[in-house]
């Protein structure tokens, strides 16, 4: 057993958050002891192990020495054996106190989740291995994230460990799902346009035949373009096809219930919301943007995987899975299965694996 710590901005709102507290389960079910260290005080997802709300400890101040000191008390407490830190990092003053002061005394893991690397590298080649010089590894979750990572900086300590589903867990929920009364495809995740570039999917959305078939398109989820999103829904005349959903951190009843799911981002890292669609049974139409959809989606066999920027081809593929139903049942019936090698019993060895090698290392 050992002691470890994961440090994540929060335990709610995101996939990379979801998978702190996935991680934080994995590992504690493994004997570790597992701390969480969240330095926003937002927790929604199930975790296990012991938490340290950063925000709450300082009671909501924003000072930034009286956080830095409340952590390094925390650190300099309990004296981890491995830091996992899942957060997003590219402020390099920021990230200096984080790795050369909070993290100096225990062995360091960093998570990579984004194609987009400026979320987790400084601009500078210099700075980044001033910030990653003593980390012991560094974690992609795709296989083009690795290999973006080992081009850029020459890092040779990078593993690949794909994102877990705790598919258990999804299937309990699926039986207490309640039934929607209409036929929909679903959008869910946070509503950045810069990111995940949803006001081109209401443009496929409205060329395809969904819309004459009276099939609706839920847009699931909270963010800065909410408004400007739904006034492009209005000028689109689709304010009776579209249907704004907030944000829910049990999205799987809309998933389960729906014909399929749809991405649209322009980057991306190992989607949950690809990952969670395929546990819940339901087919996905994404582009292929870098990363993780080619790595998830096996075209015409568990959903269609487009061009990315390519709005009519993706107008067809909407079109698609719905007119050609032996194509859409044949990608429902290889969903679940083709995520298996994700069960977050497996990525619990892999993640072992990992972690004893770090502390054994000479």
């Amino acid at each position: 057993m050992h002691k470890i710590c994961i440090v994540t901005l929060s335990l709610g709102g995101g996939g990379s958050e979801r998978y702190s507290a996935l991680l934080s389960t994995m590992l504690s079910q493994k004997g570790h002891d597992v701390h969480i260290v969240s330095v926003k005080n937002s927790i929604e997802y199930e975790f296990l192990g012991t938490l340290f709300n950063l925000e709450k400890e300082v009671n909501g101040a924003i000072n930034a020495i009286k956080k830095a000191k409340a952590l390094y008390s925390y650190f300099k407490k309990h004296n981890f054996d491995i830091i996992i830190d899942n957060r997003t990092r590219n402020r390099f003053f920021n990230e200096f106190v984080w790795y050369r002061i909070l993290f100096r005394n225990s062995k360091t893991i960093s998570i990579v989740h984004s194609y987009f690397l400026k979320n987790y590298f400084p601009e500078s080649s210099i700075l980044v291995k001033i910030i990653y010089k003593k980390v012991d590894k560094i974690i992609a979750v795709s296989d083009k994230i690795k290999f973006e990572i080992e081009k850029k900086y020459g890092f040779k300590n990078v593993e690949r460990i794909y994102s877990p589903v705790d598919t258990d867990r999804i299937n309990a929920i699926s039986r207490t799902y309640k039934k929607h009364p209409k036929r929909y495809i679903l959008f869910f995740g946070r509503l950045d346009d810069d990111v995940k570039n949803i006001s081109f999917l209401l443009k496929c959305y409205k060329n395809s035949d969904l819309v004459n078939k009276g099939i609706d398109l839920i847009i699931l989820g909270s963010g800065k373009d909410k408004a400007m999103l739904k006034d492009k829904v209005e000028n689109l005349s689709l304010s009776n096809s579209v249907l704004f959903v907030p944000y829910q951190s049990n999205p799987y009843s809309y998933v389960i219930n729906a014909l399929f799911t749809v991405l649209t981002s322009r980057y991306e890292g190992f989607p949950m919301s690809i990952i969670e669609s395929l546990a819940c049974g339901a087919p996905v139409v994404s582009v292929d943007c870098n990363s993780g959809p080619s790595e998830l989606i096996k075209h015409r066999e568990n959903g269609l995987l487009v061009e990315n920027y390519n709005d009519v081809a993706f107008s067809k593929a909407l079109s698609m899975l719905v007119n050609n139903q032996d194509l859409f049942l044949h990608c429902k019936k290889n969903t679940k299965i083709s995520i298996e090698h994700l069960n977050i019993n497996t990525v619990s060895l892999q993640w072992n694996k990992i972690i004893e090698g770090v502390i054994y290392e000479n």
